[in-house]
């Protein structure tokens, strides 16, 4: 789609789905590439694996992707999204069955799997004097050669491009590494003593110990090459999430439609609907596309896209949105829009581009390693031209240069990030909080703003009876036993709330007579001999039956509070008014006081009026200019982009799928569990108990685990850091730069570990 801004040319927006990186540094090198061109303005994000490209009139999509690829990756134009299959035959009030591609082959997973299996002998056999056999060191190399060559090819792929374009990553570490160990093996057993019969591996951490010739690194090449694949594969793993949040809008939608067609009804694909078709939409069906009522009345239930729990009332000539829910009557509808002209593909649309917006996050490691890795050759490059100069013995030192590389070889960074989220997602799973990935974790150090959608998450998003006013020689169960057997016979949201309060309180309700619904005012009937009317005050007007003074100013305050008003009248006097309303969690108070004692500003949003939003925002210890009330679904993105741009780092806790975009905007997503997948597809944490109370648990246990990453990279680097000067000097041979590398893993593991002790307040 083109845009002119003034004189300036037109420019194009392209999205290019981009292959081959491996890290937050990858997408930063060809970010820059990209930028570096005429008239292109490029984000590059590593965690959707997108590139967003705005480009003038002298620049060709075909440009952009050579661009990409001379530096080394793949780009392509990401293929349109199918439309969804049709369902076999739902049954109404069944929502059609949700259909998923099948999990595909997961070639990191596989290449860890077979690595893992042949280098676990490896290590056993090698730091396990008792069970070298003899020749044992024959099969050892036989196992090590397909973990490196095969199980570390992306290392040394990556490793590879990066050299040819005069980068270096952590890649380039974990190549030269694990490649200098086997090398130096493969001449021990070749050309040293490491191959004769008999020859058995003793590991010791005395300086100079072992004949060089006859020392294996199998065990650490091996091991290294695992370990890093576990990270990386622990990584894919969470970032193959990122778009699930546009295929669970996709999926909220009907897959297919009953179309009116010379009087009868054919169930067809919502993909072959066209503007102008008329479709019928029964009760508890979903709405197929955007349309307008033809025929018919009903409460559309649409809590799904605009998260608000009041269901409208639509007649002849209303707008309904596609994806909504038919709560009552039935209902022709003529098809307005369809496609991704639709409020729902809209919707999926702001997603895309809220995610794809987001800047990449640099991964930690990655960081360092732009000046570690450099460092670390240029160091074991100069210590052996140092020691061959010094001694002339090629062997003292290569020993000494391999010993560089391996004790700064990064075994514990490929557990520091892993093992940490491992344990503290774990924990926070048995606490009902999921934590997507490391990506989000930096972020929630910087929060200092908390939106909190109101419906489903602030409140039950359900309605409820919250008071009963009655007239004078009226009493509470009385009125409530008559106006819930009558609405026991409606199936309005709102009726629902009577008659279930009703029946909670008062047990088994009265049978009712002469049922009559009419739309859009209440219902009628006769209910143990009484004629009784429930609806609003004017439905009982039209009936002569006028509200008292108490009764009407009941009506007033329920109004002025945001709440729905229900009249109850009998033989021919009002006598009720039954307050119903959308009720605050128990919990919400505690968990906003428990945000604020993070830090963090809590603000309320939703899409209901000032009334409602005061009121709720009043009981949970919100303040009054922190309310944002009638706000749009798509205006929702808009306020926590409005919070950003005044300088605030913003999360976001939702549950519906009007929430979807915005939990995709903001810095930070929380998505009650309790909501609908888009919201929990399109968040970083999951609140699966839908308790506020978890949102705080969720930043705290969020900002612990990201404080144990960092403590584990600081002491992964810190131990091979503090070794490297002896293994230069030629104090310490390899075997004990295993040693310590093996030291640190083991010390990053147990910090990790420490998380299980984490408790919710």
């Amino acid at each position: 789609m083109s845009t002119t801004q003034g004189i300036a040319p037109a420019t194009e927006r392209v999205e290019l789905s981009i292959g081959g990186m491996t890290c937050a540094s990858c997408a930063a090198r060809i970010e820059k590439k990209l930028n570096r061109m005429d008239g292109v303005e490029a984000t590059v994000n590593f965690a959707t694996e997108r590139a967003r490209v705005d480009f003038g009139p002298a620049v060709s999509v075909a440009d952009l992707i050579a661009t990409v690829e001379r530096t080394g990756y793949t780009a392509e134009l990401p293929p349109p999204p199918l439309p969804p299959e049709p369902a076999a035959h739902p049954a109404p009030g069944q929502a059609a069955a949700t259909e998923r591609p099948a999990a595909g082959p997961d070639p990191l997973r596989d290449r860890l799997l077979v690595s893992a299996a042949l280098a676990v002998p490896v290590v056993l056999l090698s730091m396990v004097p008792a069970l070298q056999f003899d020749n044992w060191q024959w099969l050892a190399f036989a196992l090590t050669g397909p973990v490196v060559v095969h199980g570390g090819l992306p290392f040394h792929r990556a490793a590879w491009t990066n050299l040819r374009h005069g980068a270096a990553t952590m890649d380039t570490l974990v190549s030269l590494g694990t490649l200098a160990a086997f090398g130096w093996s493969v001449w021990a057993l070749f050309l040293g003593h490491a191959g004769m019969p008999g020859m058995r591996h003793g590991f010791t951490l005395a300086v100079g110990g072992e004949d060089a010739s006859s020392t294996l690194y199998l065990e650490t090449a091996a091991a290294v090459t695992v370990l890093i694949l576990l990270g990386r594969w622990l990584e894919a793993r969470s970032r193959r999430r990122a778009g699930a949040a546009l295929h669970a809008l996709l999926d909220l939608g009907a897959k297919d439609v009953a179309v009116l067609r010379d009087g009868h009804e054919v169930r067809l694909p919502v993909s072959l609907l066209t503007v102008g078709t008329r479709f019928v939409v029964r009760p508890g069906e979903k709405i197929a596309t955007d349309g307008t009522v033809v025929e018919g009345s009903s409460a559309v239930d649409a809590s799904m896209l605009t998260g608000e729990s009041v269901p409208l009332e639509v007649t002849a000539g209303d707008p309904v949105t596609g994806a909504t829910v038919n709560a009552g009557g039935r209902l022709v509808v003529e098809a307005t829009r369809i496609g991704a002209d639709t409020q729902l593909a809209r919707m999926a649309r702001l997603v895309e581009e809220a995610q794809n917006g987001k800047a990449a996050a640099q991964r930690l490691a990655d960081r360092i390693s732009a000046v570690f890795v450099p460092v670390v050759v240029l160091i074991a490059l100069t210590t052996l031209v140092a020691h061959l100069l010094a001694t002339g013995s090629p062997t003292g030192a290569f020993t000494a240069a391999v010993a560089v590389l391996i004790i700064a070889c990064p075994c514990a960074l490929g557990l520091a990030t892993p093992t940490a989220l491992m344990v503290g997602t774990g924990r926070g799973a048995q606490l009902g909080i999921l934590i997507k990935g490391p990506e989000v974790l930096e972020t929630t150090r910087r929060v200092d703003t908390v939106v909190l959608d109101k419906t489903g998450t602030v409140t039950t998003g359900r309605m409820s009876l919250v008071a009963v006013h009655t007239a004078d020689g009226t009493g509470e169960a009385e009125a409530l036993r008559l106006a819930g057997a009558l609405e026991h016979a409606s199936e309005h949201p709102i009726a629902a709330a009577v008659a279930g309060a009703a029946a909670e309180r008062l047990g088994a309700l009265p049978a009712v007579d002469g049922f009559e619904n009419t739309p859009g005012l209440g219902v009628r009937g006769h209910v143990d001999g009484h004629a009784v009317l429930v609806g609003r005050p004017a439905l009982l007007a039209d009936h002569g039956h006028l509200l008292p003074p108490a009764l009407a100013e009941a009506v007033r305050a329920a109004e002025a509070a945001g709440r729905t008003a229900v009249a109850v009248g009998w033989d021919g006097a009002a006598r009720a008014v039954l307050e119903i309303a959308d009720t605050v969690k128990p919990t919400s108070a505690a968990a906003v006081a428990e945000l604020r004692a993070l830090g963090l500003r809590p603000v309320l949003l939703t899409g209901d009026n000032r009334a409602v939003a005061a009121s709720v925002a009043a009981e949970v210890g919100i303040a009054p200019q922190d309310v944002l009330a009638e706000v749009l679904p798509e205006q929702k993105v808009a306020e926590v982009r409005r919070l950003q741009a005044q300088g605030h780092s913003v999360a976001m806790v939702g549950d519906g799928v009007n929430d979807a975009a915005a939990l995709a905007q903001a810095d930070l997503g929380l998505a009650m569990g309790t909501g609908t997948d888009a919201a929990i597809e399109a968040g970083d944490l999951t609140l699966v108990r839908g308790d506020l109370r978890s949102a705080a648990d969720a930043i705290r246990l969020a900002r612990r685990t990201l404080a144990t990453i960092k403590g584990n990279l600081f002491w992964a680097f810190a131990y091979n850091v503090a070794a490297i000067p002896l293994a230069a000097a030629g104090l310490l041979n390899p075997v004990v730069a295993a040693a310590t590398m093996a030291f640190s893993s083991v010390f990053v593991v147990t910090n990790s570990l420490r998380l299980r002790n984490f408790r919710a307040s």
